[in-house]
């Protein structure tokens, strides 16, 4: 394909992408993608060596190539990950458990797109020749040929207890990152950030309510529910970025990116460890979540909780590393045996699949 020059141009390679990935585009037809700004919530730059300032409405305003470069950056790996939750999903449209789900999963799938062509109206629009590669790149990477930026998106949604999982956990990752960047001192980033949160929380909604609705109908084992959980769980907390991160201190540094409660917490803070701040947060979060969920999990039977931050990680500190869900340190063979019991396998996928054939599975709505 030769490269984009207008966001027309972007658009029709949206829609090649669209089908080259296999995506039943007739339940997406009486959908307009469009590009939605919102308020912001301060017309000043928030924070860093900037604070004070009018925030930035084009790039040109941005006074050092450095904070351009990393705010392209930002926007590009907001994008890119849009496309890829598409790309692991497109498979569940035909095989959602009731008409429900399926048009909460075409829901959700519409909403990231249109978030990505957010992201990549921005880059068109504002970032010159590079902003216009960065944009067409997006649909030319592909989470099923693990070549999404971040690992997370790269993993494979096989089935709707995986969707649950991710749309509870992964997706309220992103809550998170478009929190913190609806801080931002560009405001057209800060000023998209409203809608694309507005609509994000419909997805946390599908994944509370889709696991409450298994865990009311009792017929996915709980062993197995827990499974999926480590799986997700651990992803979540990856996409929070390496710890002790310079990149992010000087997102801040540069008013590019907030901490999630920016504004609302005026303590010292070490900006060093801020991907650490909202990693915590976020766990904090999530088992107020399996709180919430364990109270529908019948007597008798296990309560399903989060493992060990230090469980199965593939960014920061613990990347690599042998820690069992409960955090001991194991040899690498009793790991590798030790994934096999806390981990989605084959056979539980085997088991599942003759699960999901009686229909019943979850809770009807």
């Amino acid at each position: 394909m030769a490269r984009i020059s207008t966001f027309d141009d972007w658009t029709d390679y949206f829609k090649t992408w669209q089908k080259d990935i296999g995506l039943d585009t007739s339940k997406f037809n009486d959908y307009n993608f469009e590009v939605k700004f919102g308020a912001v919530d301060k017309e000043e730059i928030e924070f860093g060596d900037y604070a004070g300032r009018p925030k930035w409405e084009t790039v040109l305003q941005i006074p050092d190539q450095r904070v351009r470069d990393s705010l392209l950056h930002l926007i590009t790996f907001q994008g890119d990950t849009e496309f890829a939750s598409v790309e692991q999903q497109r498979h569940l449209l035909h095989t959602a458990p009731s008409d429900y789900d399926l048009q909460s999963a075409v829901k959700v799938m519409r909403e990231e797109m249109r978030h990505g062509t957010q992201m990549s109206y921005l880059l068109v629009k504002y970032f010159g020749q590079s902003g216009k590669l960065e944009a067409q790149k997006m649909l030319e990477r592909r989470a099923f040929d693990n070549s999404r930026l971040l690992g997370a998106f790269n993993q494979e949604v096989n089935d709707w207890l995986d969707f649950y999982c991710y749309t509870e956990l992964v997706d309220r990752d992103g809550k998170y990152q478009l929190t913190m960047l609806s801080h931002s001192g560009f405001k057209p980033l800060a000023a998209s950030m409203k809608p694309m949160l507005q609509e994000e929380f419909f997805h946390l909604l599908t994944g509370h309510t889709g696991l409450s609705r298994v865990i009311k109908a009792g017929k996915v084992p709980i062993d197995i529910l827990q499974k999926h959980l480590n799986k997700w769980f651990s992803v979540a907390l990856d996409l929070f970025g390496v710890d002790n991160s310079s990149s992010a201190s000087w997102f801040y540094v540069w008013g590019l990116k907030g901490r999630y409660d920016e504004g609302a917490s005026s303590g010292k803070f070490d900006r060093e460890k801020l991907n650490e701040m909202a990693r915590n947060q976020y766990m904090g979060e999530v088992a107020q979540l399996i709180e919430a969920l364990n109270k529908l999990v019948p007597e008798g039977q296990p309560k399903i909780k989060l493992p060990d931050p230090r469980f199965h990680r593939s960014i920061g500190e613990y990347a690599g590393k042998t820690y069992s869900n409960t955090g001991e340190l194991l040899s690498p063979e009793a790991y590798a045996k030790h994934l096999e019991q806390t981990i989605p396998t084959a056979a539980d996928k085997a088991k599942l699949s003759e699960i999901f054939k009686q229909n019943d599975w979850v809770l009807a709505v």
